[in-house]
């Protein structure tokens, strides 16, 4: 079996005027970190990366799954780009490669499963939490360890919903055939009394917040109560500011943006989430 092999970390050199942050992303859902950290930190220079030839991470092997998101992370830095933070936008990738990353570069790397644990725990009142996520990530257990780690007491409750992800990389946001996928997962999980106590669902994938209006609105017909959402996208977005420089600027930092495979539609959908300038947007291989 072939195997990752660390090596030596690669500094950064820090921006002098302004914090420059790599994203990557399985594909375009990662754009709601981008939207969310542009948002926070608009002086910031992105440079994000959508490995669409290879989506979704979601039903792969932890090893595969590392595999490509280091490949991805050293694409991003193949050229020489400096960078303050990277960040995993994805939470299969967070899941299972956020320890070699970390080890492997000496400025922040983070992912999205701790801020959005952080920000379930804080909004639970009945201590039970619901996770909607890729295989992968509701495998991995990970949000069960990160909230135990932070509410010993708390109960999690997570439910794969794989077809999520194709519907937001469609573009299907809303409608007949979303509520259709929802329920069909849903339905046969809430009948669980235990499960049905839950007041608070993180959306464990970052292609789902474009589907928050549907998903809440699915929970509150099957639930008779409403739930609060956990977008990770901005709990991300503000652990960056707090950790990076916020110079007070009125311009935008610059936005690279790069696909692995079929730019036209990554500019169609992902324009959905993060305005998508064509003459930003490259083609790389990993």
């Amino acid at each position: 079996m072939e195997r990752l092999q660390t090596q030596p970390k690669r500094a950064s050199l820090r921006a002098m005027n302004a914090p420059r942050i790599a994203i990557f992303d399985s594909g375009v859902g990662g754009l709601t970190v981008a939207s969310a950290v542009h948002a926070r930190l608009p002086g910031a220079n992105l440079r994000y990366l959508g490995d669409t030839a290879r989506l979704p991470y979601g039903t792969k092997s932890a090893h595969t799954v590392t595999r490509y998101a280091v490949q991805a992370a050293e694409a991003l830095l193949s050229d020489g780009a400096q960078v303050d933070a990277l960040v995993v936008a994805c939470n299969t990738a967070s899941s299972c490669a956020l320890p070699m990353l970390k080890e492997r570069y000496d400025f922040p790397v983070l992912g999205v499963i701790g801020p959005g644990a952080r920000r379930a725990v804080a909004a639970s009142t009945s201590g039970h939490i619901g996770v909607i996520g890729t295989e992968r990530t509701v495998q991995s257990g990970a949000y069960e360890q990160a909230i135990a780690a932070l509410s010993p007491d708390a109960v999690v409750h997570s439910r794969a919903t794989p077809l999520l992800v194709g519907l937001a990389e469609e573009g299907w946001f809303d409608g007949p055939v979303a509520e259709a996928a929802l329920e069909a997962y849903l339905v046969p999980w809430l009948q669980d009394p235990a499960i049905a106590r839950i007041d608070t669902v993180v959306l464990g994938c970052t292609h789902y917040p474009a589907l928050k209006t549907v998903i809440g609105r699915v929970f509150e017909r099957l639930l008779g109560h409403s739930v609060v959402l956990v977008d990770s996208a901005e709990a991300i977005a503000e652990e960056l500011a707090e950790r990076l420089p916020n110079p007070n600027s009125t311009a935008n930092g610059a936005v690279e943006l790069f696909a692995t495979d079929a730019l036209a539609r990554f500019a169609r959908v992902g324009g959905l989430f993060f305005p998508v300038d064509r003459a930003n947007l490259a083609l790389i291989d990993l």
